[in-house]
C-alpha cells in the first residue's frame, strides 16, 4: 500500500485536491480502484498534515434479480471508525429495463454521478472523490479523441457550481496494476460487478488497444499522458503548470 499511498500524496499536492476541514463523501463501488481509494485516503489522515474526514457511500444500483453483499465493505469502513451509507437507488432497472439503453454505460455514469452528488450534499460533504486512476485517464482521452474526435479528458478536479461539490480523482497518478496489487496484498473485500454490460464496454476495447500498443511499443501510454499534462489538457499540468518555453 505505501506505493499507492505515495501516488495519492503527489496527486493531492500536485493538483490541491484536499483541504483543511474537508468532509469527503468516497465513492465506494466495491471494485479494487473504490476500495484502495478509501482505505488510501484513511490512512493518508494519519501523516499527510490536511485535516479531513472521510465517508464511504455505495449505491445500490438496484440491477433486476441481484442485490450484491455490501457487508464485508461495512465492516471494513467500521473497523477504521469511516462513516458508511449503502443508498437504494432504481438506476440499473431505469437504464437496462425501462430505457432500455443500447448503449447504458453513458446515461449509467451521469446517473451515478447526480446521485453521489445528492448525497454529498445530504451527508454535508464538501467533496467527493472518485477512483479513477492513471489507466484510465490515458483510456478516456484515446476514447474522446477516436470516438468524438476532440482533445480532451476527464479532470483530476472539477468544481460544479450547480451542487457546490468538488469532484477529486486521488488515484489519477497510480497505474492499474499497482491498485491490483495492493488490494490482492491488503486482502480488500472487492465486490464483484453485477451490472450486465460489465467488460463489453467501449472502454474495456480501448483498454485492450492501450494494452496492445504498450506490448509493441513500450511507454506508449507514459507518452501519451505526458503530452497531456504538457499540454494541460483539462487541468493535468497541475496547479503550477505553466507554458512551455516556444523555441525561435
Amino acid at each position: 500500500m505505501q506505493k499507492i499511498l505515495g501516488y495519492m500524496r503527489k496527486a493531492i499536492h500536485e493538483y490541491g485536491l484536499i483541504n483543511d476541514g474537508d468532509r469527503i463523501l468516497v465513492g465506494v463501488s466495491g471494485g479494487k480502484d473504490s476500495l484502495v481509494l478509501l482505505q488510501g485516503l484513511v490512512l493518508l489522515k494519519r501523516f499527510i498534515g490536511i485535516d479531513y474526514e472521510v465517508v464511504g457511500v455505495t449505491l445500490d444500483m438496484g440491477f433486476t434479480g441481484t442485490t450484491p453483499d455490501f457487508s464485508p465493505v461495512a465492516e471494513l469502513c467500521n473497523k477504521s471508525g469511516t462513516e458508511y451509507h449503502v443508498i437504494k437507488t432504481q438506476i440499473g432497472e431505469i437504464v437496462f429495463d425501462v430505457r432500455k439503453e443500447p448503449n447504458p454505460c453513458s446515461l449509467c455514469a451521469r446517473m451515478r454521478r447526480g446521485a453521489l452528488h445528492d448525497a454529498a450534499n445530504e451527508l454535508g460533504c464538501n467533496k467527493v472523490a472518485l477512483g479513477h486512476n492513471y489507466d484510465d485517464a490515458v483510456e478516456t482521452f484515446v476514447m474522446n479523441l477516436f470516438t468524438e474526435g476532440r482533445i480532451g479528458c476527464f479532470a483530476p478536479s472539477t468544481y460544479l457550481t450547480h451542487k457546490n461539490v468538488t469532484v477529486i480523482r486521488p488515484l489519477v497518478l497510480a497505474p492499474e496494476k499497482e491498485i491490483r496489487r495492493a488490494a490482492r496484498r491488503c486482502e480488500l473485500p472487492v465486490v464483484k460487478s453485477v451490472c450486465p454490460a460489465d467488460g463489453h464496454t467501449n472502454r474495456q476495447k480501448t483498454k485492450e488497444f492501450l494494452i496492445d500498443m504498450e506490448r509493441k511499443d513500450h511507454g506508449f501510454k507514459d507518452r501519451l499522458f505526458g503530452a497531456m499534462k504538457r499540454a494541460n489538457v483539462d487541468g493535468w499540468g497541475g496547479i503550477n503548470w505553466t507554458p512551455p518555453t516556444q523555441k525561435d
